[in-house]
């Protein structure tokens, strides 16, 4: 395979893309992004999580990471710092939720120190390894501060978080949009907000563009930073729709077969792939 040329810095989401089904990064991935560094690229991880989640996950891989966290509200420096916040405004919030949400939805607000929820949810636990972005059960009939980093919901039937996304956007378009990070998760940012604007900032501050970024992503909210970027890469376990909505960029194998790492090596790095 022919080396990727002008390729300056590596953007990855998590969730899908950089972690295995089991929320976690190989040892693979971790060597190759750990060559990748030596090599002196710049590396992004641009996600839905909230930072102090990603940064578990991400301290993992021993690196320098900037990171890009709640679709964009956060940026983080390599070494913690944080460069960039926005806040959605406790009124913009109340009123997006003040419409009809099936119970079968959970209800999330990304809150900076603990995630504010209506009910427990085991699948949401589960996504992270060890807990350190806490969740607190709330009543939202009674809470009083809605300001929050991004909404979150959560469905088993994407049919139902369709209708609630049509409810808010008839409520609440001129302040929000939204992203399907997955069929069953819904997220409300600010219109300013999202990964391919904050992976900007970073590219500016380190003197790089997109045309020298390579990316990869499997979610509806990764499609800015795909289309943008001089080579966007969608992973095979990415849903069939986004696939042929970005039908001009290559599919590389799925998560679950280190594709982000394996693109990495044969194509940025120019190694061979070992073979079983």
């Amino acid at each position: 395979m022919t080396k990727l040329k002008n390729i300056k810095v590596v953007i990855s989401d998590l969730d899908g893309t950089l972690l295995n089904p089991q929320h976690r990064i190989s040892d693979y991935t971790k060597s190759i992004f750990q060559e990748l560094h030596n090599q002196g690229y710049l590396i992004v991880v641009a996600t839905g999580r909230h930072h102090l989640d990603a940064m578990a996950i991400i301290d993992k891989m021993e690196i320098p990471v900037y990171l890009v966290s709640s679709n964009g509200a956060r940026i983080h420096s390599p070494n913690k710092e944080e460069l960039f916040s926005f806040n959605l405004d406790s009124d913009v919030v109340k009123a997006a939720l003040n419409v009809e949400i099936d119970p079968e939805i959970t209800v999330v607000l990304f809150k900076e120190n603990i995630w504010q929820t209506n009910k427990w949810n085991e699948k949401l636990n589960s996504f992270q390894e060890e807990l350190k972005y806490h969740p607190e059960l709330v009543d939202y009939k009674t809470l009083e501060d809605f300001s929050s980093i991004k909404i979150f919901f959560s469905c088993p039937d994407h049919e139902k978080l369709v209708k609630l996304k049509d409810a808010i956007l008839a409520n609440s378009s001129e302040h929000l949009h939204h992203a399907f990070s997955l069929p069953t998760c819904l997220e409300f940012m600010d219109k300013s907000i999202d990964k391919a604007v904050s992976i900007e900032k970073v590219l500016e501050k380190e003197g790089f563009t997109l045309q020298e970024a390579v990316s990869f992503g499997d979610g509806y909210n990764d499609v800015q930073m795909l289309s943008a970027s001089g080579k966007g890469l969608i992973m095979g376990n990415a849903p069939a729709s986004l696939k042929e909505e970005l039908s001009d960029l290559e599919v590389i194998e799925t998560n679950a077969e280190d594709g982000v790492a394996k693109y990495i090596a044969t194509r940025i790095l120019d190694k061979e792939l070992a073979t079983s």
